[in-house]
Order: C-alpha cells, then sequence, then structure tokens
C-alpha cells in the first residue's frame, strides 16, 4: 500500500462540469502497485446544474448536484467520504513559467540545493487575483546545460529550475470552495481537468515523446501539451459541447432538450451517406400542443455542428501555436471528454491539426463499468490516479488552497522539514 494511503484512507475524486457531475471513489486496497492501475470502489454521475460560462452562477443547485453524484457515490462504495478533490476546467485556467538559478558550492548537487531552487522560483510567482492549483517541474539544468532529469551528484557553478504553474481565476476558487461547504464537503484540492485526464489517457511514450490532450467537455474544451515526461503547457477556452447543442436548438428551431437528443443520436461533424435523403424529428420550442415536429434532412444536422466543432479546433491550434509550444514531429492528440465522443470529431482534429488523432479513455482504471469508462470520465479518474502514483508537485494542495506561496518560502526552505518534504518529492518524480 503507498505510505501517503495511510494519511487519506480514501481519495474521492469529483469532475465539476457543465454538462455533469461525477465522483469516484479509491479505497486503500484499490491501489494495484503490481500493474499500477486502480480499482474504483464506488463510481456515479449526475446532470450538473448552476454552472454556466465557465463559472458557478448559481451556488444552490451546483451545491445540491454535487451532494447527490458524492451521495450516490458513497452508497456504492459503502464508504463515506468528508472531503473530495475536484477537477474542473472552469476559472479560466492557464499556465505560467518560472525559472530560478542558484549558485553551486564546491560540493556535488544536492536536496538542499534543489530545495533552494525550487523556493526560489516559488517567490517569483506572482499571478494577482489568480490562484495556483499546480506547480509542477518543468527541468534542470546545470551550468545551462538543459535536459537533465536528475541533477544531484552532479557538479557545477550554477543549478537552473523551470517550473510549470497552472493557474485559476481567484473569485471562481473562492466561489468553488464556498459551494463545497453548502454541500457539507472538504475542497482538497483542485486540479486541471486536461492535466488529470492527460493522466488517465496517455501512454508514458505519449507524456515523453510529445503529445496533446485535449479535453473536451460541455462548457469548455482544454488542453495540456506534454513533452519529455514533463507538463509543458495548458490552454482552456469557454467553447464546449453545449454550445454545439444551442447551435442545433437555434439552428432547427427547436427545445434544447431535443437538440441535445438529435446531436446524440444523429449528429456528426463529417458527411455520411444518405444523409440528404434521411429526415430527422425534433419536438417544436414552446408549449404550443397544435405545432407539428421539427423536421429537417440529416444533412443539415451536420451543416450546424460541423462548423462550431471545427472553429474551436481551430481556435484552440491557433492558441497553441502563439504560445510557442513546439510539438515534434508525429506527436499526436488524444482525445478525453464527453464532447469527444461526437461522430466525426476525431477525423474532423485530424485535419485541423494534421496529427494522429485517437479518443482516450481511463486506460488504468481496468474494472470500470461501461457507463463510466469513456472518455468523459478520463478526468474523475485522472485524480485517483494522480493520488495513488504522482507525480507529486512542488507544492502540497493545502498548501497552494492557504496561498501560502511568497517570497517567505525561499528563506524557509533551508529548513530540514522542507528540504525532506522536497526530498520526498524528489523521489516520486525523478
Amino acid at each position: 500500500m503507498d505510505p501517503r494511503a495511510g494519511r487519506a484512507p480514501v481519495v474521492a475524486a469529483l469532475d465539476l462540469g457543465q454538462s455533469k457531475v461525477s465522483c469516484f471513489i479509491m479505497k486503500p486496497d484499490g491501489v494495484r502497485h503490481a500493474d499500477r492501475t486502480i480499482r474504483v470502489a464506488g463510481a456515479s454521475h449526475v446532470q450538473s446544474k448552476g454552472i454556466r460560462g465557465g463559472a458557478i452562477i448559481n451556488m444552490d443547485e451546483a451545491a445540491q448536484a454535487i451532494g447527490h453524484a458524492v451521495e450516490r457515490a458513497e452508497r456504492a462504495a459503502q464508504s463515506p467520504v468528508s472531503g473530495v478533490v475536484v477537477t474542473t476546467a472552469i476559472g479560466q485556467m492557464a499556465s505560467h513559467r518560472v525559472q530560478a538559478r542558484v549558485s553551486l558550492g564546491a560540493n556535488p548537487v544536492g536536496d538542499a540545493d534543489l530545495a533552494r531552487a525550487i523556493g526560489m522560483a516559488l517567490a517569483q510567482i506572482r499571478l494577482p487575483n489568480r490562484r495556483p492549483i499546480h506547480v509542477l517541474p518543468i527541468g534542470w539544468s546545470v551550468d545551462g546545460a538543459r535536459g537533465v532529469h536528475d541533477p544531484r551528484s552532479m557538479r557545477g557553478g550554477s543549478l537552473g529550475l523551470d517550473l510549470l504553474v497552472v493557474s485559476m481565476a481567484e473569485n471562481v476558487f473562492t466561489t468553488l470552495s464556498h459551494c463545497l461547504e453548502l454541500a457539507h464537503l472538504d475542497l482538497q484540492g483542485v486540479a486541471a481537468a486536461p492535466v488529470v485526464s492527460s493522466l488517465a489517457a496517455l501512454e508514458e511514450d505519449e507524456m515523453d515523446l510529445g503529445a496533446v490532450c485535449i479535453d473536451m467537455g460541455g462548457g469548455s474544451t482544454s488542453a495540456a501539451v506534454w513533452g519529455g515526461r514533463s507538463l509543458l503547457h495548458i490552454e482552456s477556452l469557454n467553447v464546449g459541447g453545449d454550445h454545439v447543442t444551442s447551435d442545433i436548438a437555434r439552428g432547427l428551431s427547436t427545445s434544447k432538450v431535443g437538440a441535445e437528443r438529435l446531436k446524440t443520436l444523429h449528429g456528426s461533424a463529417m458527411a455520411s451517406a444518405n444523409e440528404d435523403r434521411e429526415m430527422l424529428e425534433a419536438p417544436p420550442r414552446g408549449e404550443d400542443a397544435s405545432a407539428g415536429p421539427v423536421i429537417v434532412p440529416r444533412a443539415m444536422l451536420k451543416t450546424v455542428i460541423a462548423p462550431r466543432v471545427e472553429e474551436t479546433l481551430e481556435l484552440l491550434r491557433d492558441r497553441l501555436k502563439n504560445a510557442g509550444v513546439g510539438l515534434e514531429p508525429g506527436a499526436g492528440l488524444v482525445l478525453t471528454g464527453g464532447a469527444s465522443q461526437l461522430n466525426g470529431v476525431r477525423e474532423l482534429a485530424v485535419r485541423v491539426f494534421d496529427r494522429p488523432v485517437r479518443l482516450g479513455k481511463p486506460q488504468r482504471a481496468p474494472h470500470l463499468a461501461d457507463a463510466a469508462s469513456g472518455p468523459a470520465f478520463c478526468a474523475t479518474a485522472g485524480v485517483l490516479l494522480r493520488a495513488a502514483y504522482g507525480p507529486r508537485e512542488a507544492v502540497s494542495a493545502r498548501k497552494l488552497m492557504a496561498r501560502q506561496i511568497t517570497a517567505a518560502d525561499a528563506p524557509r526552505v533551508h529548513r530540514g522539514n522542507v528540504v525532506g518534504r522536497v526530498a520526498g518529492w524528489l523521489r516520486d518524480n525523478l
């Protein structure tokens, strides 16, 4: 059993999105070190409420949906939970790089030198009105030579560190914390959806050689870029599958419920055979009992869906390009999230990005039921995988949430207890 499991015998992951709220619960015996898999003791998902436009807009409704999802998972796991780690894409997620360089003495690089570098990097974090939620290492360098995975025992004049800080809007974080309190739950941490989706869906070779995990949710589309086994960048757009549903409702003059049904059963982002002759029915908008159903050819549905999906993928592609995140030739894309399951999305992504694309699923949670094992549940499973196997972060979730990341961290990092924590982090990540 992982030694951390003794401090947190039950781990609960809550995926908070605009379309659904899902909860996975893992007990200590769910960590299978032999094959690095997990067993989920309880899983549930309910329709989301109170979330729109990348933010919580109704605290009571959101708290009620959260409570229902957690209660169902608790019954399935036969184990109560007091707190959850929330994964979400709301809150205008963004990433920022910080660098630090410290001088070395005559002795080889040791844990204390690495702790100093981490402390100096943390002291540079200045993100007004934003809350750091991840602090992850990108790479080390010795005397300017990059690509060093573990600099300990090396000699040189200077040690460099590149850290990636992922943050969210402070006001959204505060609202999320209050919402969990209304649901009588402790907020134990927040994880960016594309980051933990990557942990569930990507192979180790993909993280090493380079890959982009695109998480396509109901209210947002976000991406995590990986290379050299490190997270390099994240990007987020407040456009998702629900926007496609709204486009269908407007374009075909049907209700949102009817539009969602059309999208789920018949929707496609690519042309298909006989779509001009196949007719579809949808309920009319409004409550006029005399109004007949809306009847449209299936081809019209595609003309509404395809432009929105293509525009979203193109915008994400351009954002990644403008961020200066270079991908190695042959680096592929992995699609996760409920909206990625729409027919034709994978083929459209191939065309937009000109790279190989596949659908992802929680690969190291083999015992999930079919209803909870698809791309829509990668983020929830990824939270549990991170708790079981890492990567551990340079700063704990509790410290990030308490926002104790200031210049004071640099001198404090010399103290033995901090060096010990850094040494533990290094053992798990280097």
